[in-house]
């Protein structure tokens, strides 16, 4: 790796927008951080995977540990029988709550320009021969 490539890594990974992004990616990152904001109480993983929507048990439980190592969320196990495992978001999990309602609101306000946008570029794309290198 040269030293230019050595700095362009050191430097994407300190930006702050790119740990953002990567806070977030995944499909289902951004809409059970937003349930567990607006829920704003100790959720069991039943109930918040029906509030979620279609996600599998296992992408739930996958991100809500990522949630959980970075602090984003608090999860609580109870010494029950049968166990009794319930999910809160936490102090610096809710400062997500503006900056995700911002970016819902930009798609509020921009969406159907987007959508205009796609139907113009796709049928323009259907009038030409797509390249296949």
């Amino acid at each position: 790796m040269t030293l230019k490539n050595q700095q362009e890594t050191a430097s994407a990974s300190t930006c702050p927008m790119l740990q953002f992004i990567d806070l977030i990616a995944g499909k289902w990152a951004i809409p059970i951080l937003y349930r567990l904001i607006v829920m704003n109480r100790p959720v069991r993983f039943g109930e918040l995977q029906r509030a979620v929507g279609t996600i599998t048990q296992k992408e739930l439980t996958r991100q809500l540990r990522a949630f959980e190592q970075r602090g984003l969320v608090r999860r609580t196990v109870y010494a029950e029988v049968p166990p009794r495992v319930e999910y809160q978001i936490t102090a610096l999990g809710s400062t997500l709550q503006q900056p995700l309602q911002q970016l819902a609101g930009w798609m509020e306000r921009y969406g159907d320009q987007l959508n205009r946008s796609a139907s113009s570029t796709g049928a323009a794309r259907q009038g030409k021969a797509e390249f296949r290198g």
